[in-house]
């Protein structure tokens, strides 16, 4: 009972504190003038949200590290490296984002960072979590209690580590095209996987990290005040990208990474729509969707934005109930 009473009062704090900061930086960020070029093939509806401030990752990242350190410090949340491994890729990737939305925003278009910049800084990321991973007496191991698979991959366990990081990161990241939808799968995904972690008791640290996330559901639950449609402010790659990496790292460290592809599969189809897109105009020369990502395909159908995001966040709300069902229940 005790963790469940610890889990709502870190929903609590994060979504109060977000809900206040969003308040206090968003017309921070209009007056500084911190927008994001939306591209010109969007829909005619997109073009209304030019001049909407980006960089709102900010909004849920600043509360949820603030509501983590009053926890640590009224000892509701113990320390551990797994949850310092948590917490510092959320918050890296935060600053890799923030990095590149910012080069986005001074140059006023939307080459940020490039790809090899990105890569180099995630390879960064990805050597200090497989460091601290080791080093504190984790196994590179890679267990999949469902299919009996178990692999011991020492050293190479560091690009499995990539791999997951990379994947996930820029999931997230492909599905911030409409009002609300990154940030509700991302808060149905973390809520998911909050439950997961409390059960993973081989963890160390679990219900911390199980604490962590749900910091992070109300922190955007707060964000989704000001991101739902009309958006008030976008989330940008400072929060998608730290998002998508989170998850992955909680995946990792709780064992769940198979799970991950079920709880995150909208993000999962999100991302094999553009790569079946890419592969089908290089091959076959024609478009398989109208546009991709898939969520710009269903708007170029003529579907309304709020629908879309509806329709994806019972999807994904119904593949998370599944996998805890399976993972935890059954």
């Amino acid at each position: 009972m005790l963790i469940l009473t610890k889990s709502v009062l870190a929903m609590m704090i994060g979504f109060v504190l977000t809900a206040i900061f969003g308040l206090l930086i968003i017309p921070v960020l209009r007056k500084m003038k911190v927008r994001q070029k939306l591209s010109v093939f969007l829909s005619e509806a997109h073009s209304k949200k030019n001049g909407t401030p980006t960089m709102g990752g900010l909004i849920f990242i600043v509360p949820t590290l603030i509501t983590s350190f009053i926890l640590l410090g009224m000892e509701k949340m113990d320390f551990s490296f797994n949850l310092l491994i948590v917490m510092f890729v959320f918050l890296a990737y935060a600053v890799l984002g923030f990095i590149d939305d910012y080069l986005i925003v001074k140059r006023n278009d939307n080459k940020g960072l490039s790809a090899k910049q990105k890569f180099l800084g995630q390879i960064l990321i990805s050597s200090v979590f497989f460091f601290i991973y080791v080093s504190s007496g984790n196994d590179p191991i890679i267990d999949i209690h469902t299919l009996g698979i178990k692999l011991d991959l020492g050293f190479y366990y560091y690009f499995f580590i990539l791999l997951v990081l990379v994947g996930s990161s820029n999931a997230v990241n492909l599905t911030d095209g409409l009002d609300g939808l990154a940030a509700g799968l991302s808060l149905i995904t973390f809520l998911t996987f909050g439950l997961i972690a409390w059960n993973s008791f081989w963890a160390v640290g679990n219900e911390d990290i199980a604490i962590f996330a749900f910091i992070l559901v109300g922190s955007l639950m707060g964000f989704l005040l000001f991101n739902s449609h009309p958006a008030k402010v976008f989330m940008g790659d400072t929060g998608s990208l730290s998002l998508g990496a989170t998850l992955a790292s909680i995946a990792i460290i709780t064992k769940h990474e198979l799970t991950l592809v079920v709880v995150a599969g909208v993000f999962v189809l999100v991302t094999l729509s553009v790569i079946i897109q890419v592969l089908s105009v290089k091959i076959r020369k024609k478009r398989v969707f109208l546009m991709t990502p898939i969520h710009h395909h269903f708007e170029k159908l003529g579907w309304n934005e709020n629908d879309i995001v509806k329709l994806f966040w019972s999807v994904g709300l119904l593949l998370s109930m599944a996998a805890v069902t399976f993972g935890v229940w059954i």
